[in-house]
């Protein structure tokens, strides 16, 4: 499990009144690459956390001049954010209750090996990360995803919203649909922030990212031992979203056993944590979105009817950018100003020529890569108007979207998955062939590409 930051940025308060073994663990630790600063009572611990900035405490349970709890209280009071790890050499069942009920990451038993405090201290330092991303997404939540900085005024999403406004402040599942990059996960946070939850958690997973296994354990959490590698309890993201509201990305690809477990807590917001036996309710407002059609995965056996009918409650379906094209000018001013401010630039805005290019452009990526589009055209522009010349050669060599062929005996399927080939290819050709750079470059996932690529016949071009 990697960090997002170096390890060498990391700055870790390591306490402990036995000597010998606290300088041990700091050099350990400090040939892994962190930064240590060492404390060997409570009152040097804690002033230690008022003169620094510590990304992670680590913590013995006793000191001649207090316990390890007296400095957790500390922390949490003077840096609440912070994760404390705790080590004893007399741990008990009600030892390691009382030191998560106090707020505590995790307690570890002495004689530590190595390879599990390494992995409970990336843990710990990977929730900071997750933290420090919450807070600067909430401070943007005003300025991007309210409601009203959904941008939009075509027919077909001012119906959209409309419903957001009615159903924002119920209890009431949400199911949103939707192509790849429509805007999903920015509704889902726009109904969040139009609640009364608005203040709570708005905890977000992608279903299809992770295997099955690991992906109920995100979701329910799991206790210490239930499976190799689960060195202490978790907390899943439905008790992370207590009181808010969960978004279930994606929820397409879930198992058919994940799919049991998922219908119960949407009736009864009950569940046990992966290996435990406590039932755990929560008090949680569910948003789930997917790209692909239910109805037809029904049909087919491969996605639960009972589960269906569950989540279909309210249905956001959000429409291609092929078909609201009006919006185009709007969004592409919107990601303009955005961008502009994030790279420094000055550009003044699209001719004619390049807007009227990009409304007849097909947009297999939709909001997304158009905002990529823009992002591009910013950066390699010269002047201070961005032109035809300026726009990325599938969208100058594009033709209106829709544009389907005079063979009568073509079906609409064939008509509509050459323009997408055509599209497709000119990206891979510009990318060199390169699928990972190509994807983020269509601004859809890699698996989505390949599919795509293999039922386009295009899987043979690229080199494994």
């Amino acid at each position: 499990m990697k960090s997002t930051k170096k390890e060498s940025s990391r700055h870790i308060l390591l306490v402990d009144d036995d000597q010998r073994l606290l300088e041990s663990m700091a050099d350990w630790m400090r040939s892994l690459g962190y930064r240590i600063t060492e404390a060997t009572s409570v009152q040097a611990g804690e002033t230690a956390v008022q003169a620094n900035e510590f990304d992670l405490i680590i913590t013995d349970l006793r000191f001649e001049d207090g316990d390890g709890f007296d400095l957790l209280r500390f922390c949490k009071k003077r840096c609440p954010n912070i994760p404390v790890l705790l080590l004893t050499g007399y741990a008990s069942m009600d030892t390691g209750v009382d030191a998560l009920r106090a707020g505590a990451f995790d307690l570890l038993t002495k004689p530590i090996i190595d390879q599990e405090f390494h992995i409970a201290i990336e843990r710990a330092l990977n929730q900071q990360d997750v933290i420090e991303e919450n807070n600067r997404l909430k401070a943007a939540l005003d300025h991007r995803f309210s409601l009203d900085g959904v941008v939009g005024y075509d027919e077909s999403m001012k119906r959209q919203f409309e419903i957001v406004e009615s159903v924002a402040d119920t209890k009431a599942t949400i199911l949103i649909t939707g192509e790849s990059g429509t805007g999903k996960s920015l509704i889902a946070r726009s109904i969040h922030r139009a609640s009364s939850r608005q203040k709570q958690p708005f905890v977000e997973i992608a279903c299809g990212a992770l295997p099955e296994n690991l992906l109920e354990s995100e979701l329910f959490g799991h206790v210490a031992g239930s499976f190799t590698g689960a060195t202490g309890n978790k907390i899943g993201k439905f008790k992370q979203a207590d009181g808010g509201t969960i978004f279930l990305d994606e929820v397409g690809t879930a198992s058919q056993s994940l799919q049991v477990k998922l219908l119960r807590v949407l009736q009864d917001f009950e569940f046990e944590q992966v290996g435990g036996t406590e039932t755990h309710y929560v008090d949680t407002r569910v948003i789930l979105a997917t790209n692909e059609n239910l109805e037809a995965a029904v049909a087919e056996g491969r996605f639960r009817q009972d589960l269906y009918y569950r989540i279909n409650v309210i249905n956001l379906e959000l429409p291609g950018l092929r078909e609201r094209t009006s919006d185009i000018p709007l969004l592409v001013e919107h990601f303009l100003e955005q961008a502009c401010e994030q790279l420094g630039k000055t550009v003044m805005g699209f001719d004619e020529e390049a807007i009227l290019q990009m409304q007849h452009y097909h947009w297999p990526g939709n909001v997304r890569e158009l905002q990529n589009v823009v992002e591009r055209a910013i950066l390699l522009c010269r002047g201070d108007r961005i032109r035809l010349s300026d726009l990325p050669p599938m969208l100058r060599q594009s033709t209106t979207p829709l544009a389907i062929s005079a063979d009568v005996r073509k079906t609409l399927k064939e008509a509509l998955e050459e323009p997408e080939r055509q599209i497709i290819l000119g990206v891979l050709k510009e990318n060199n062939f390169n699928r990972n750079e190509t994807a983020d470059w269509l601004g859809i996932n890699r698996t989505t590409l390949y599919k795509k690529m293999k039922k386009l016949g295009l899987e043979e071009l690229c080199p494994q």
